[in-house]
């Protein structure tokens, strides 16, 4: 066992069981720790941006960005989930997530709601591309659970740039 501050913890391997190569479970697992590091950075933005709306449409967007966050913060337990199933470990903090993401902080004192709602909509549609890669790599591991999921999360993300690309039209 290893030590951690005056916790310990166990150093042996998982035995999650499942039919999946470790191999295949590895590459998922990676694939899926991005998604939740890239889910906790746009949840964590689109909670910034509801916070600091502002404008002639600021209940529109702020209750339009409460709703969106939410469901992107409902998602990170599925997704960590399933690297749990899949008998790897998953993201333990935040720097751990600041290791993994890839999508960027916006740390600006004031943004506008339009380029809110555009830096969003492009964030969501960057997940849509990792989401799409993830369903690849997922479906050659033969992993037909989180093959499914992911078609879930990537239709909310896509449904989200909708709504984002619509609410910002003028």
């Amino acid at each position: 066992m290893a030590k951690a501050g005056n916790v310990k913890t166990p150093t042996a391997k998982l035995k999650t069981p499942t039919d999946l190569t470790s191999n295949a479970t590895k590459t998922v697992a990676e694939a899926l720790n991005g998604i939740l590091a890239n889910s906790y950075a746009l949840y964590l933005k689109t909670k910034n941006f509801h916070w600091h709306v502002s404008g002639p449409h600021f209940r529109d967007y702020h209750l339009l960005l409460d709703e969106q966050a939410a469901q992107i913060l409902a998602t990170t337990d599925e997704i960590a989930e399933r690297v749990r199933k899949t008998g790897n470990t998953t993201l333990r903090s935040i720097g751990d997530i600041a290791r993994h993401q890839t999508i960027k902080d916006n740390d600006a004192d004031f943004v506008s709601a339009a380029d809110m709602l555009a830096e969003l909509r492009e964030d969501n549609l960057h997940l849509v591309e990792q989401l799409r890669e993830a369903k690849d790599i997922v479906d050659d591991a033969k992993d037909n659970a989180t093959s499914g999921v992911l078609d879930d999360w990537t239709d909310q993300a896509e449904q989200r740039a909708w709504f984002l690309f619509e609410a910002s039209r003028t």
